[in-house]
């Protein structure tokens, strides 16, 4: 039976593994958020991951992945031509 939201069960091994760090799961979180099909809310399948590993600790490095792919980013900040290369 395939998984539709982990297909590759990379979400779900991440929360197997022992000691796993921040990094490695952003890394994991990546590779399955470039599975996600076209068409597909990749919000509502993140809610829906989240719902299904809610037993697990809430400081999990995964968990704290998934929360932080909810939250809404600033964009991008660059500034170009000249004004982007005075800044530094």
């Amino acid at each position: 039976m395939k998984d539709e939201l982990d297909p590759k069960g990379l979400i779900q091994e991440a929360y197997r593994i022992e000691g796993i760090s921040a990094p490695e799961c952003r890394s994991i979180f990546l590779d399955w958020a470039l599975g996600v099909p076209l068409g597909a809310d990749p919000r509502e399948t993140v809610r829906a991951l989240l719902a299904r590993h809610a037993g697990e600790p809430a400081d999990h490095p995964m968990t704290l992945t998934l929360r932080a792919a909810l939250e809404e980013g600033s964009g991008p900040r660059r500034r170009g031509g000249r004004a982007g290369r005075m800044q530094a």
